[in-house]
């Protein structure tokens, strides 16, 4: 009892620390074989077309099979019980069993397997199965033991499933953004600005047509000419914030350089862009300097900004940093939580230093291979 609690513990701590499935896969089917003093022991997935694969195995039996293998299910085996019943199911005698998996187990010289169902929110999702070569068959409370362990992978798997649903989600929604951003810009450079640009062109006609350069309508043509090109800047500018031109053109590295001459607080850059990144990558990290660059002006108080960027190894490296009074926190408001989870949709990670009185660091590193 005090082994198997003990074997719980581990695996459970492994589901809490939100661990890669294939660590708490392996683990878990390691603790069993052990506690159960089986020869082997194996989890298996169902696969759809009624067949099931190994995603972790543990003992000497099972060297020959390699995880990720994958059988038809069929016959009377032990997969086939527990996929027909839903329910835990033993086999102590594979003399009349048949099937791939009842070929494998037999070749194996397993003589009594017990296997117990993965349920998942309600769905049967796999099996986790002992076996035992001795002439003695698994002890009879082998299945409701095994239940124990089984509730900790299905949690796992769909903790695994939630985060990845999740992820996908913040990644349509980035996606759906920088998409609607990317229209908008060519909407307002082919529409908006186009037909400003036309105005300013008929202006400069009538302007040259006018009969004195010191007339009304010629004054009025003038500063009507004048509001309409302050205008067109005005749009421009906000079509470059809504998605730079610059950006898909020149990269990362220009971008960022176009956007510190912009800022209201002076910006230092240190940028070791060797090469063009992913556009998604691109997109992100302008959009999360650009934040920051606006944070720093309307909450931090900074009187410079430095920017570092790192892209010489599959890593990319971003640093921002300014001298601002810090104590910045995400629970406030939804600027920094929005910044992590673009970076988190890109697999990378945003970690936050802001003592009060001491300036905000972003520390921020992506995948880009």
């Amino acid at each position: 009892m005090a082994d198997e609690q003990a074997a719980l513990r581990r695996v459970a701590t492994l589901v809490a620390a939100h661990r890669p499935p294939d660590e708490v896969f392996a683990a878990v089917t390691e603790e069993v074989g052990r506690l159960f003093a089986a020869e082997s022991a194996g989890l298996a997935r169902y696969e759809s077309g009624n067949s099931i694969s190994l995603v972790a195995k543990w003992g000497e039996p099972t060297d020959s099979v390699p995880v990720g293998s994958r059988w038809k299910l069929g016959g009377n085996d032990i997969g086939m019980l527990v996929l027909k019943t839903g329910l835990a199911a033993r086999m102590d005698n594979h003399a009349e069993a048949s099937g791939q998996l009842s070929a494998l187990i037999g070749k194996a010289g397993v003589c009594s397997t017990v296997g117990a169902p993965i349920v998942v929110e309600g769905r049967l999702w796999g099996i986790m199965a002992v076996g035992s070569s001795g002439e003695q068959s698994l002890p009879a409370n082998t299945e409701a033991r095994l239940a124990s362990f089984t509730e900790l992978v299905a949690l796992a798997v769909a903790n695994a499933e939630g985060r990845a649903e999740l992820d996908a989600s913040r990644e349509r929604i980035v996606a759906a953004g920088d998409e609607m951003r990317r229209r908008i810009e060519r909407d307002l450079h082919d529409g908006a600005q186009q037909q400003l640009v036309s105005l300013i062109l008929e202006l400069k006609k009538a302007e040259l047509a006018a009969p004195c350069a010191e007339c009304c309508h010629y004054k009025h043509i003038v500063r009507t000419g004048q509001a309409l090109a302050d205008v067109l800047e005005g749009l421009q500018e906000i079509s470059r914030g809504i998605h730079p031109a610059i950006l898909s053109k020149g990269g990362l590295g220009p971008a960022l350089k176009a956007l510190s001459r912009r800022s209201a607080v002076p910006v230092q850059l240190d940028l070791r862009a060797e090469r063009r990144l992913p556009e998604h990558v691109e997109v992100a990290l302008y959009y999360v300097v650009s934040e920051a660059l606006a944070n720093a002006v309307k909450h931090a108080s900074a009187s410079v900004v430095t920017i570092e960027l790192d892209t010489m190894d599959p890593m990319l490296r971003l640093r921002i940093c300014d001298d601002g009074v810090g104590g910045a926190d995400p629970t406030r408001g939804s600027g920094l939580v929005g910044l992590a989870y673009r970076i988190e949709v890109l697999g990378g990670r945003l970690d936050l230093t802001s003592p009060t009185g001491h300036g905000t660091v972003l520390s921020i590193t992506v995948p880009v291979e």
